[in-house]
């Protein structure tokens, strides 16, 4: 969601495509009826935090305390 650069409401994207593989051009448009301002907008990848397989591997789901208390009560049964 965008803000109107022309009234500063709410704007909704209308459509999208993409330009290349790292940027999309938006489509957006005013909600402000006596405005209905129509804008683009350009969303591109500024930087890579963390790429997959640079962090270590996440630990397996461990149940909580609540959960393995009902587990526990619908295995005795």
């Amino acid at each position: 969601m965008m803000h109107c650069p022309v009234c500063g409401n709410v704007a909704h994207t209308r459509s999208s495509r993409y330009l290349s593989e790292s940027t999309k051009e938006r489509y957006h448009q005013c909600q402000n009826i006596n405005c209905s301002c129509t804008f683009a907008t350009h969303e591109s990848v500024a930087r890579v935090i963390v790429k997959r397989g640079d962090s270590p591997q996440a630990p397996a789901a461990v149940a909580t305390g609540k959960a393995r208390s009902a587990t526990q009560t619908a295995a005795k049964g």
